[in-house]
């Protein structure tokens, strides 16, 4: 591990879990403020799906700004917008502003399509065959904003009892701050004229038209889609639907975190040895037995059970997803690769976050987690498919070098 844990994977890993940890607060209180605030219950969930929204409509505007000014000069553009967007929210909560909270919450999303960077700023920083270590380095970052984001949630009531979660938004703004800091010290080299002349980049349609990066970006889309959508409903369903305290909704919310960042220890040795496609596959089956674990009932050892093996899918189809991306495209085309990937990846995100709230009103917990089968299920065919289009690739090539 000696040579992926240079200075840039190190910082990179600080900024990932203060980034975490803004992401993981808000989704454990959004669908709470935005209970107590919005106009109509079937409202609650908007805070978190303008931030998802955010993320998802700044993708390609994030990677076209990382292509022209550097990773280092967009993770510090990034750390500033997201220390405004924090005193926004903690402004809205003060003022019980559910516009101002939702656009607040909205910036912070901005800001996430550039820290969503941070692995491809990482496989950039190591040799080709250390890639899926340094991804899954930096996710491990993310376990300490599993800890410090539901922290903050259930500590604010206690330091600002009057306007709970303001304190909270003080203290996320502050860790923005030192991201800022952080990020300045990154040094990243810009891709080399030498590199791109070596292959030229394709089409997009043709690149995008591969196998291999249609199901590495279906990976991150069912992963982030499945998981956005159960998620934000979640603290929800079990506070405001199901009267489970805040303590006992944050720990599931930690519980989740932890889950999905905790197995990145062994995703990259699973990957040399198995492959991306077996470890995606694993992913995909661990969420289908989250919406076993959701059917079964809504007592918090469901909700902590279900939410614990969406974490480990999540982890499997992300982790294997952005292996196969990063080996799936040429150096020249990496930051279209990225847009369209990250575009793909946070569009259904949004769309996922927006459905959520109004699933769960209306219809309940149970058709909520069920809704997620199909996603789940063509993502298993997709890898059957690639894993066919492999081996037929693998057996024409002994094919012609016997025939030769």
């Amino acid at each position: 591990m000696s040579d992926v844990l240079n200075r840039n994977i190190v910082i990179l890993f600080f900024t990932q879990l203060i980034f975490v940890s803004g992401t993981v607060l808000t989704v454990t209180v959004g669908g709470i403020v935005g209970n107590e605030l919005a106009p109509d219950a079937a409202l609650a969930t908007l805070p978190l799906s303008f931030m998802v929204i955010g993320t998802a409509l700044t993708t390609i505007p994030a990677t076209l700004i990382m292509q022209r000014i550097g990773r280092r000069l967009g993770f510090t553009l990034a750390a500033v917008v997201a220390f405004g967007g924090a005193l926004l929210a903690a402004y809205a909560l003060e003022s019980r502003s559910f516009v101002l909270y939702c656009l607040a919450t909205g910036t912070v999303g901005m800001t996430l399509a550039f820290s969503q960077q941070f692995r491809f700023a990482a496989a950039e920083s190591v040799p080709l065959p250390r890639v899926s270590y340094a991804i899954s380095f930096i996710l491990l970052g993310s376990i300490g904003g599993a800890f410090v984001g539901p922290e903050l949630a259930a500590r604010s009531q206690d330091y600002s009892p009057d306007t709970p979660f303001l304190a909270a938004m003080l203290v996320i703004a502050a860790l923005f701050a030192v991201a800022f800091f952080l990020s300045l010290n990154l040094r990243i080299q810009p891709l080399s004229a030498e590199v791109e002349s070596q292959a030229a980049a394709r089409p997009l349609r043709q690149m995008a038209a591969a196998p291999l990066f249609i199901v590495a970006v279906l990976g991150g889309v069912v992963g982030q889609g499945v998981m956005t959508f159960v998620m934000t409903a979640t603290p929800l369903s079990m506070h405001a639907v199901d009267g489970h305290n805040i303590a006992e909704t944050a720990s599931v919310i930690r519980a989740h975190v932890i889950a999905m960042y905790l197995p990145s220890l062994i995703s990259a040795p699973l990957i040399n040895r198995f492959g991306a496609l077996k470890l995606m596959t694993a992913g995909a089956l661990a969420m289908l037995v989250t919406i076993g674990i959701g059917l079964a009932g809504q007592e918090v050892m469901h909700y902590w059970g279900a939410l614990l093996l969406l974490g480990i899918g999540w982890n499997f189809l992300f982790v294997g997803g952005t292996t196969l991306l990063v080996s799936s495209y040429r150096p020249s085309e990496k930051f279209r690769a990225q847009a369209v990937n990250e575009f793909s990846v946070f569009g259904v995100s949004a769309v996922a976050s927006l459905l959520a709230g109004v699933v769960i009103v209306q219809w309940g917990w149970p058709t909520l987690v069920l809704s997620a089968t199909p996603a789940i299920g063509l993502m298993l065919v997709a890898i059957a498919w690639a894993s066919y289009n492999r081996q037929r690739d693998v057996t024409a090539t002994a094919a012609k070098e016997t025939g030769q």
